[in-house]
């Protein structure tokens, strides 16, 4: 199973394995208050795409699809493979700052790790 929560939500007991998925740290959120398990800041959007979007819904679908493409190469692979075996083996949390529960890498990311776990 995989769930999102944003980085300013408390965290909860059945959160799983919770793993942050931004490039850069949420402003304000201490790391005690986070409560992470790891940090994954390579599989987060380049900065060049992050910039670009600034969360515009009107970009969403041209992000959806750079995103895509930047998670296409080996390393990206290796890690969206090492969170599908966290998932299999039980509740992932991926974790990000975005204020848009519905738009963000997290959203694109679950999509991809289920769509692996099918295969």
């Amino acid at each position: 199973m995989i769930k999102l929560k944003r980085a300013y939500d408390p965290p909860e007991d059945d959160d799983g394995t919770r793993v942050l998925v931004d490039r850069l740290w949420p402003r304000g959120v201490s790391k005690e208050r986070i409560r992470i398990d790891k940090r994954m800041s390579d599989i987060a959007p380049s900065n060049e795409l992050r910039r670009w979007f600034q969360h515009d819904p009107a970009k969403w679908d041209e992000f959806h699809q750079r995103y895509l493409a930047e998670l296409d190469n080996p390393e990206r692979q290796a890690e969206l493979e090492s969170l599908a075996q966290i998932a299999e083996k039980g509740i992932l949390t991926l974790v990000y700052g975005a204020k848009d529960t519905e738009r963000n890498q997290a959203v694109v990311l679950k999509e991809l790790i289920e769509a692996r776990m099918k295969s």
